[in-house]
């Protein structure tokens, strides 16, 4: 028998044999990935600008040639009382060891190291920024990779909305976690139509326990259109009422916020 014959009576058994053992066994679920948000807090326009040039021209490109190739910048809309004084990047890991790796990379970038020259080295009586802190997180099990939202709104016009809930202990945070897994949040924001970009617990950082998500709209009026569905869904209305997830949340802070024109998404 030629060989060409064997692979053509075989291949199809073999494709039989696939199909049996992943209908039988499930496919092999994504490993959650891990999330830092690093937040600048400026005090000026010039800080800004500086912060601006930093990200767009050194940085970014710094994480993409280490392998990561999306990365969000956002920045607090003009209605926010936080306007002009923040920016948010967004930077997905896809192992926790990516995350621990990254600073020892980016050291060794001699092209960051030259092109962020006045950032990384401005006077200390002319510093770029007031200070910045990094929050890391793990993904949620019933989401575990982010996810790109895509618009034909102009940046400017579009809403991440990142939202904190702080919780009054850990069993509580745990419980308000459970919450958007098995009971069901995450899966009513999909059903409303409230592109999700991440969910996460929040392992480092301060405010702790909490956890943290982004939803996305195409512009203001989707963002309070959808809501009003997420709140007025009868979904929501029977998940909030059940008593074992009662006072899980002690503190929210919604933070409204667009996409600079630099950013990946």
């Amino acid at each position: 028998m030629k060989k060409s014959d064997f692979f053509s009576r075989i291949l199809p058994v073999l494709m039989l044999f696939m199909t049996i053992a992943i209908n039988a066994f499930g496919a092999k679920p994504a490993k959650q990935q891990y999330y830092e948000i690093k937040i600048y807090r400026i005090s000026d326009k010039g800080q800004e600008g500086r912060v601006d040039a930093y990200l767009k021209e050194a940085y970014l490109p710094a994480l993409h040639r280490a392998g990561i190739p999306v990365v969000g910048v956002f920045k607090p809309v003009e209605a926010d009382t936080a306007f002009g004084k923040l920016v948010y990047v967004f930077i997905p890991y896809k192992t926790i060891g990516q995350f621990m790796q990254l600073a020892d990379k980016l050291e060794k970038d001699q092209v960051l190291t030259q092109k962020g020259k006045e950032f990384l080295d401005a006077p200390y009586d002319n510093p770029p920024f007031v200070r910045y802190e990094s929050i890391l997180l793990k993904a949620f099990s019933k989401m575990p990779e982010f996810r790109i939202p895509k618009y034909t709104t102009a940046p400017s016009e579009r809403i991440y909305e990142l939202r904190s809930y702080e919780s009054a202990t850990e069993a509580k945070a745990a419980k308000k976690i459970q919450m958007f897994n098995e009971g069901g949040e995450t899966g009513i924001f999909e059903t409303v139509g409230s592109n999700a970009v991440f969910y996460g617990q929040v392992l480092l950082g301060s405010l702790k326990p909490r956890l943290m998500y982004m939803t996305t709209y195409a512009d203001m009026k989707s963002h309070d259109d959808h809501w009003k569905a997420f709140r007025d869904s009868d979904a929501w209305k029977k998940l909030s009422g059940m008593e074992e997830y009662k006072n899980t949340v002690s503190k929210a802070n919604p933070y409204l916020l667009y996409p600079t024109s630099y950013s990946d998404f």
